[in-house]
């Protein structure tokens, strides 16, 4: 098994024949030992944040998978803290696309004189490029069309599919009295069949939930959804 890269919040091994073994850490996004699923950088280390992530993941990969929408998702090892996954080719060098449900974050941090904190968006979606040394710069569709990222049909395909899968997530966290106030998803093309698909991971790592106005963090959501 070989270590082809080495990742914030999870490390990732090549098992062949298009397979890829993710390997979930404790390491969580944030700043000044804070969380924050929106940063760019590694924050801290929380004790059971790998497990907690990958039992979540597993519960909405499988979720998706069942209703045909497409993901890299193949199988995951809870006692390992693994997920076997599809090789996949991300977009350009690494896309993050975020919608967003209420303002908070990045968003109100950028648009604050236009917005209060809270306010409504309408699952608002935005693509950031994975850029550190830029801050994950927002980027426009035309913007991704002229740099030859993604065409007009291809953003559009990718927006669609973002609302749909996010929208199914909302519903299956408002199941629990938890509202989704934004989430960031990666996709890629599937590298067996060139098929756009979901990958990464969907867990409190790589969301904001709230509940009765209250946010809450990863390992709490865990414990509160899956309970």
């Amino acid at each position: 098994m070989e270590k082809i890269y080495q990742g914030k919040t999870k490390d990732v091994y090549s098992l062949g024949n298009n397979e890829i073994l993710l390997q979930f850490k404790d390491d969580v996004t944030g700043e000044n030992g804070v969380f924050d699923p929106g940063a760019n950088t590694v924050g801290l280390s929380i004790e059971g944040a790998g497990r907690s992530g990958l039992k979540m993941t597993t519960f909405f990969f499988n979720k998706l998978n069942s209703l045909n929408i497409p993901t890299h998702f193949i199988a995951s090892d809870l006692d390992k803290v693994t997920m076997t996954v599809k090789e996949a080719e991300v977009l350009g060098k690494g896309l993050e696309v975020i919608c967003r449900y209420r303002a908070v974050g990045s968003f109100l941090r950028r648009y604050a004189a236009y917005c209060e904190e809270g306010q409504a968006l309408d699952s608002f979606v935005e693509v950031t490029i994975k850029d550190d040394e830029r801050g994950d710069p927002v980027i426009s569709d035309d913007a991704l069309a002229v740099l030859g990222v993604l065409n007009k049909e291809q953003y559009t395909e990718l927006k669609e599919l973002t609302k749909m899968i996010c929208g199914i997530v909302k519903e299956e966290l408002a199941k629990k009295d938890l509202e989704l106030y934004d989430i960031k998803l990666e996709f890629g093309h599937d590298k067996a069949t060139g098929e756009l698909i979901l990958i990464d991971e969907i867990s409190g790592g790589n969301m904001r939930v709230y509940k009765d106005g209250t946010y809450v963090a990863p390992l709490e959501l865990e414990k509160l959804f899956l309970s």
